[in-house]
C-alpha cells in the first residue's frame, strides 16, 4: 500500500498556490510584449504593474520600489552590485546568510567580514556596532528569519546602527516573506530581496525592494525595462503568479501564525528523546523547526522519513542533492550538532496531522537507528 505524502520542505520551495497557477494561465492568453505600445503590449504591461503593486502591498511599499528580476538570488546580487557602484568598499554580512549573499559577497572584490552568531543563532550586534565603527563605508546583509533554523534577526536595530554609520542595509527576506508580516518601513532597510516559489508563487521570479535612500544600478545590460533597473524582457506569466501569490499570502499570514503551535508539540515530542531544538531560545518563525539528535545523521533522517512518506530538508536546499553538515549550525557554537541537523518546515496547504505524521515517522525512525547500535555494540 502506498504511504500518503506529506510535504514539510517549504523553506526549499512551496507548491504552487492555486490563485498563482489560475493568474498564470490567464498571463500565457496574453501575447504582448510589455514594451509594445498595442493592445496586446498594454495588456501585458498591465498584467505586470498589477502584481508589482500586490508585491509592494506584501512589504507596504510603492510600487515603483519594487524591480522584478529571476529570483532571490539575483535580488541579492543586485543590492550587493548596486552597493559595490556606490562607493561602499567592504561588505558585513551575517555567519548565518544564505550562500546566495556570502558567495556574491566573496566575488565582489571587497573586503568581507562576517558577523557572528550568538548560540540561538542572533547574530550579534555589539559586534557590529564596533565593526561599523571602523574606517570605510559599509554594506551590511543581515537576512531576516534564516532558511536552517527560522531564526528572526533583529533588522530594526541593526538597521540604526547602519544609517548611524552612514551604511546601507540589504536584507534577505526570501524565507521570511508570507510568513510573517513584512513593514520595509519598519524594518529601515535599504534594499530587501523577495522570491516567488517561497511563498506559493513559480519559481524563476523574485523582486528587489529599493528605499529612497538605495540606487539601483543594473547589473545585465540591454533595453531599459523596470525602469532601467534590470534588463531583459519581463517574465510576464511568473510575475503574474508572484502577484497573486503575494496577494493570497498576506490575506494567509494569520493562519500561518497558527503553525507555531504545531511545530511546538513536535518539538517536545522530540525533545522526550533527546533531540535538541535550534534556535529555540530566539523569535522564529512559526512553521520551521530545526532539530538535532546525536548520532542520527541528517542524511539518514532524510531518507527514513523519506521512505515513511514524509518530505523534509538537512539544512539549505544544494543543486547538489548532497546533504553537508549544517554551516549553520555551526556558527551557532554547535559544531557537534551540525551533521545531524534535520529541518521541518511547513507552509499554506500544511495541517496539524502533517506534523503528528512528521513526528510519528521521526520517532519511529530514530527509535530503530538506536536498536542496531545497540545490536553493534
Amino acid at each position: 500500500m502506498t504511504k500518503p505524502s506529506i510535504y514539510l520542505d517549504y523553506n526549499a520551495t512551496a507548491p504552487i498556490r492555486p490563485e498563482a497557477r489560475d493568474a498564470m494561465l490567464r498571463a500565457f492568453e496574453t501575447a504582448g510584449n510589455p514594451s509594445s505600445v498595442h493592445a496586446s503590449g498594454r495588456a501585458a504591461r498591465d498584467i505586470v504593474e498589477t502584481a508589482r503593486k500586490q508585491v509592494a502591498d506584501l512589504v507596504g511599499v510603492v510600487p515603483g520600489s519594487v524591480t522584478f528580476v529571476s529570483g532571490g538570488t539575483e535580488a541579492n546580487a543586485l543590492a550587493i552590485g548596486s552597493a559595490a557602484f556606490a562607493g561602499f568598499n567592504r561588505i558585513i554580512v551575517s555567519e548565518g546568510e544564505h550562500d546566495a549573499v556570502l558567495e556574491t559577497a566573496a566575488a565582489s572584490g571587497l573586503q568581507v567580514l562576517k558577523a557572528p552568531l550568538d548560540a540561538d543563532g542572533v547574530a550579534r550586534l555589539d559586534w557590529l556596532e564596533e565593526a561599523l565603527s571602523d574606517e570605510g563605508r559599509a554594506l551590511v546583509c543581515l537576512m531576516l528569519a534564516n532558511n536552517e533554523t527560522g531564526v528572526i534577526q533583529p533588522i530594526a536595530e541593526a538597521a540604526a546602527l547602519v544609517r548611524a554609520a552612514d551604511g546601507w542595509l540589504h536584507v534577505d527576506a526570501v524565507q521570511a516573506a508570507g510568513k510573517i508580516a513584512i513593514d520595509f518601513t519598519a524594518l529601515g532597510a535599504d534594499t530587501l530581496a523577495l522570491s516567488a516559489h517561497k511563498l506559493g508563487g513559480p519559481q524563476g521570479v523574485g523582486a528587489l525592494v529599493a528605499g529612497t535612500r538605495a540606487t539601483i544600478v543594473r547589473q545585465q545590460h540591454g533595453g531599459g525595462q523596470e525602469r532601467g533597473r534590470r534588463a531583459g524582457t519581463e517574465n510576464v506569466a511568473g510575475i503574474a503568479g508572484f502577484g497573486a501569490a503575494a496577494e493570497v499570502a498576506a490575506r494567509d499570514l494569520p493562519s500561518m501564525a497558527n503553525q507555531g503551535t504545531w511545530r511546538d508539540a513536535l518539538a517536545e515530542r522530540v525533545k522526550a528523546v533527546s533531540a535538541v531544538v535550534l534556535g529555540e531560545g530566539a523569535q522564529r518563525l512559526p512553521q520551521t523547526l530545526c532539530l538535532a539528535a546525536e548520532g542520527f545523521a541528517s542524511q539518514i533522517q532524510v531518507m527514513n522519513l523519506d521512505l515513511a512518506g514524509v518530505m523534509v530538508s538537512a539544512g539549505s536546499a544544494c543543486s547538489s542533492g548532497k546533504v553537508k553538515a549544517s554551516r549553520v549550525v555551526d556558527a551557532m557554537g554547535r559544531a557537534d550538532l551540525a551533521p545531524f541537523a534535520l529541518r521541518v518546515s511547513g507552509g499554506w496547504a500544511s495541517t496539524e496531522q502533517d506534523w503528528i505524521s512528521c513526528g510519528d515517522a521521526w520517532l519511529a525512525a530514530y527509535s530503530r537507528i538506536g536498536a542496531r547500535r545497540r545490536e553493534v555494540a
